[in-house]
């Protein structure tokens, strides 16, 4: 069951952390729009390579920390006001993402696999991502830290993050009536870290 969660976490978990509107999946489906759909799937592939090098760096510190209670118990106090603030922005602040997306910028030559890797290696988001996932998860005994199931971890992460990417390299097309999105994804977004501020804020409880 351990390689089950692993992969569940590790999927689910990525996806959802690069599906809110940003540079990375917006670029991914620029490139589409201007490009075609295989650059824009080009692209997204290099990032899933840099996606999965940063979560497995954030998964060998997680794994070493785990270890220190009062770290853990910091980190998570530290993540509840994070998500909780993302919760408020993502509902209140942020801005309509169904408005149309500008076609501002200039065919780019470079390779657009290689593009994507040096991209998503300026955001560094991802490791204190994972490794305040995997600490949470692993507290409910659903995330192992063990060599194989870590890995299972970091492919998931990748393959979780390419789904994400492909969703916007296939729903932002050149047509007129596809430049514009239907759903409001920072509704989704606010649901989704309120959930997770609920269990953190549940955690932090039960150790109490």
């Amino acid at each position: 069951m351990a390689i089950f969660y692993n992969l569940i976490v590790g999927f689910f978990g990525s996806f959802v952390g690069v599906l809110p509107p940003g540079l990375i999946n917006m670029y991914a489906a620029k490139i589409s729009m201007k490009e075609g759909r295989k650059k824009g799937l080009l692209f997204s592939l290099g990032v899933c390579i840099t996606v999965m090098a940063q979560t497995y760096i954030a998964l060998l510190f997680a794994r070493s920390i785990e270890m220190h209670p009062e770290i853990v118990n910091m980190l998570q106090k530290v993540a509840l006001g994070i998500f909780i603030s993302l919760t408020i922005y993502f509902v209140f602040i942020a801005k309509d993402t169904r408005r149309e997306i500008r076609d501002r910028e200039a065919h780019s030559k470079t390779n657009r696999f290689f593009s994507g890797i040096f991209i998503a290696s300026l955001n560094l988001l991802p490791l204190p991502y994972w490794v305040y996932l995997s600490i949470t998860f692993s507290a409910f005994n659903l995330f192992s830290f063990s060599q194989l199931e870590l890995w299972i971890a970091v492919i998931a992460s990748g393959l979780g993050t390419f789904g994400s990417l492909a969703f916007y390299v296939q729903y932002f097309r050149p047509k007129e009536e596809s430049r514009k999105m239907k759903i409001n994804m920072n509704y989704v977004i606010g649901l989704v870290t309120a959930i997770i501020s609920v269990i953190t804020f549940l955690k932090i409880l039960k150790e109490f």
